[in-house]
């Protein structure tokens, strides 16, 4: 882990994600969260905290706390700043609940924009039975100490961004040649992942490390923002303590979208999350 983590390890329910994460019920099915500066790209807010946000608020609107699977569409980007989220109980039932929400702000004429709308399942994770039936293997990286950061570059890579100082990210050297001018043209990334504060993975969490590596775009040689269109999570179970690790692969690159699935596995070698994207690229 990162000597920021060693110092003074954080602790789920008191850390900056948690606090940052954390939404104020103004009326029932009413929240109000400034969003944090600490957790953009580039100025827009990173998709990933935006679900936990999201998250946190349909956990507090459903009678289950724990998120199955929530699938997001990306309206407009949002800023750093005050926003507004709306939920909806769509149904109860005895396993499981299910809820939508969006997220609001005002743009410069003071009208309210809504920027990501989310439909979502929660139920209990405790809950569920430990019968797994895979043919999914954890995937190959290599030892932390022989990953590399973004501390570990010579100087900030092009686009980095303030959520990069909030993250533990130890990427895997295969999946590097864009940092160093040379992508292997194969969509694929992987890297070890943690707060950097050192607070072990929740579900919530779960739904910002899906979202948080570097794009697949820039080891096909693409460069510049990727903005996410639309992105499905789903939970699996609970993840154990220590760092997780997150492999992301793009197959298809067409008219100018590419999907990227995600797999997110803890440190018992069990699949936590997975997760699909569609996401916009520029290209040349």
């Amino acid at each position: 882990m990162p000597e920021a983590a060693s110092a003074t390890r954080a602790t789920i329910g008191d850390s900056e994600f948690d606090r940052d994460t954390a939404v104020t019920r103004r009326a029932p099915g009413v929240y109000d969260i400034d969003l944090s500066a600490g957790w953009t790209i580039i100025s827009a807010v990173n998709g990933g905290y935006l679900l936990a946000v999201l998250g946190r608020a349909l956990a507090d609107a459903l009678p289950h706390a724990d998120p199955f699977t929530i699938s997001a569409h990306y309206l407009t980007a949002s800023q750093p700043g005050p926003a507004v989220i709306r939920t909806d109980v769509v149904r109860t039932g005895r396993t499981l609940s299910t809820g939508q929400a969006s997220l609001f702000q005002y743009d410069e004429e003071g009208k309210e924009v809504e920027r990501i709308r989310v439909l979502a399942s929660y139920g209990d994770l405790d809950s569920l039975p430990d019968d797994v039936r895979t043919t999914a293997e954890p995937p190959v990286i290599p030892p932390m100490d022989q990953c590399f950061g973004p501390q570990d570059g010579p100087a900030p890579v092009e686009g980095s961004s303030a959520i990069t100082d909030r993250l533990m990210l130890k990427l895997d050297p295969s999946t590097l040649g864009w940092a160093l001018g040379a992508p292997s043209g194969k969509g694929e990334m992987r890297s070890w992942f943690g707060l950097a504060d050192g607070r072990d993975a929740d579900p919530f969490s779960l739904l910002l490390a899906v979202d948080a590596l570097p794009p697949t775009a820039f080891e096909i040689g693409l460069k510049g923002w990727v903005p996410t269109v639309e992105l499905t999570v789903h939970i699996r179970c609970r993840p154990a303590p220590g760092p997780l690790r997150v492999s992301i692969t793009t197959r298809n690159l067409a008219g100018g979208f590419l999907e990227e699935d995600a797999e997110v596995w803890d440190s018992e070698d069990r699949m936590v999350a997975q997760s699909r994207q569609l996401a916009r690229v520029r290209l040349p």
